[in-house]
């Protein structure tokens, strides 16, 4: 076999241009053609982003609306917290209604537990309870409790004069001020929420299960 250098011009340059071609077939299916199959697929998942992003861009102008109904149904939770607590607060209750009370001038004497009574959203939780002081001072407790945030709904109102309470069906006389001429019982009963499907731990109480408060 004749050496390359023996070899005519065209015949080397024709050597030269089929080794150039065959090397760039090798070089095409082993470094080329791989770098572009890896570039294709950078190309679909760039492409596949692309359409994600726009698909997401069409909420940017609701995302401002999102956040405020967010912030609405936040405050409108709190406020229903308020209105019917999620547990039964019995103390934060009492504390409420001795407020009132004082605000108002009146003595409130007693509070007796009744049983609850479970609802399927709600549970109510009444108190019995007697009270005493001036007729205006009656009125105005009433009113501010009618006005409490907290939902207490006031039943079985008796009221009679200090000078003849068992009218009134209280349980016991007290020292009445000089300044009191009435006294008044009636249930007053709140409410607080608990869950729809209520475990053991949430049954109805029992009667007594709170003591009766005597002042």
């Amino acid at each position: 076999m004749a050496n390359f250098t023996e070899l005519s011009g065209v015949k080397q340059w024709g050597v030269v241009i089929v080794g150039g071609a065959l090397v760039t077939v090798a070089l095409y299916f082993t470094v080329f053609k791989s770098q572009s199959e890896k570039n294709a697929t950078a190309q679909h998942v760039v492409e596949a982003k692309v359409r994600e992003n726009n698909e997401l861009e069409s909420y940017r102008p609701k995302l401002k609306q999102i956040e405020q109904q967010l912030t609405e149904l936040k405050q409108q939770l709190e406020i229903e917290q308020r209105i019917v607590p999620d547990e039964k607060q019995v103390d934060g209750f009492i504390t409420m209604l001795d407020g009132e009370a004082q605000k108002a001038g009146v003595e409130l004497r007693r509070y007796t537990s009744k049983p609850t009574a479970s609802k399927e959203y709600y549970t109510e939780m009444p108190f019995d309870i007697e009270l005493d002081g001036p007729y205006y001072s009656m009125l105005n407790f009433f009113d501010r409790v009618g006005k409490l945030e907290r939902i207490v709904n006031i039943s079985g109102l008796l009221v009679s004069t200090t000078k003849n309470p068992t009218a009134a069906k209280a349980k016991h006389t007290y020292q009445y001020a000089p300044n009191e001429s009435v006294v008044a019982t009636c249930t007053a009963t709140t409410f607080f929420s608990h869950d729809l499907n209520p475990g053991p731990a949430a049954a109805g109480a029992k009667p007594g299960t709170t003591p009766a408060v005597n002042r």
